[in-house]
């Protein structure tokens, strides 16, 4: 688009990015059509302010995402946290299948997903077809050898267990699976390193004001909360995923029409996945990719974000004709 972008990555996977740099300029990237900037948070936030940064595209969490609207004065585009979840509908189809892609969604990369599977609501119907104990086996799977498992960079193991265990306080509520560190590595303790879990939370619970913030708290790692619905309780799900704040991505399973227009009309997430085989993580590079309800939303990956953070709305009207010989000047209007 014709400007020079500043890139600031966080120096946990800094050095990832450096390499994909290093690889644009193998493929021929002009060494000065972008810079690489090493540095914490706050120095970086010196440099777009005292630069005068025209416009930035952060992704990361809320908090952050927050304070550079203040502090840039709403020059930005956010693609920010994501309490994403999914609904499994009436009409239970592939049960495999969907088990299969709830696991991918819920723990592939160890969660560190901003689209990741945060919660997933189970209409009884797949439990009682043995929806439960197939995500379970699936997830029991992942290990670090094969590196189905890895690292959680951002939330240590005593701050996971801390979460599991105010969950597990609600009444009712209970480990699925999981909620262990896991054990015989070198993984250093600044990070996480814990076993696949899901944490069973009622409905009527989650919906009280003095749980919902906690059980809607977006764990970066390998964590999901899961409950179950009926027909009946269909509006509680409804109003759970209407009061959740970061309305980002969403997957509806279901090829039942009515259900998924119900669920589709009442519900406002930027990307949704619709159908049996419905997700909440994907490669989006052809389609939208952002939380809904922000005018800051980005879009990240797609063409509507090129336009939106590397260009800018600009007109340029040309009207050079020559004015007539004849011409007088009118009456004042």
């Amino acid at each position: 688009m014709g400007n020079r972008p500043l890139v600031k990555v966080d120096e946990k996977v800094q050095i990832v990015f450096e390499q994909m740099v290093r690889l644009f300029l193998h493929a021929g990237l002009p060494k000065s059509d972008l810079d690489l900037l090493w540095s914490n948070g706050p120095l970086c936030m010196e440099v777009l302010k005292q630069g005068d940064s025209k416009m930035t595209l952060f992704t990361g969490s809320q908090p952050v995402a927050e304070l550079l609207t203040t502090e840039l004065r709403g020059r930005v585009k956010l693609e920010d946290a994501g309490f994403d979840w999914k609904i499994l509908g009436p009409d239970v189809l592939d049960i495999d299948y969907v088990a299969w892609q709830s696991d991918q969604d819920a723990y592939a990369y160890s969660g560190q997903k901003c689209s990741a599977q945060s919660i997933l609501f189970v209409h009884q119907n797949w439990i009682k077809e043995g929806f439960l104990e197939k995500i379970k086996a699936l997830a029991a799977r992942r290990n670090l050898k094969d590196m189905t498992l890895g690292p959680v960079l951002t939330w240590t193991n005593r701050r996971i267990q801390l979460h599991i265990d105010q969950l597990t306080k609600i009444r009712g509520a209970h480990t699925l699976f999981g909620g262990k560190p896991l054990e015989g590595h070198s993984i250093p303790e600044c990070y996480g390193a814990f076993e696949p879990t899901a944490v069973f939370v009622p409905l009527a619970e989650i919906l009280r004001p003095e749980h919902f913030n906690s059980v809607t708290t977006e764990l970066f790692g390998p964590f999901q909360v899961i409950t179950e619905f009926n027909d009946e309780s269909l509006p509680m799900v409804l109003e759970a995923c209407e009061r959740m704040q970061s309305h980002l991505t969403a997957g509806i399973v279901s090829n039942d029409l009515e259900f998924q227009t119900k669920v589709l009309s009442h519900t406002m997430n930027g990307t949704t996945y619709a159908g049996v085989r419905a997700r909440t993580t994907g490669a989006p590079q052809n389609h939208w990719f952002g939380p809904a309800g922000d005018p800051r939303s980005a879009g990240i990956h797609t063409p509507e974000a090129i336009k939106l953070v590397w260009s800018g709305q600009r007109e340029i009207i040309i009207d050079g004709g020559r004015v007539d010989p004849s011409w007088t000047t009118p009456k004042a209007t």
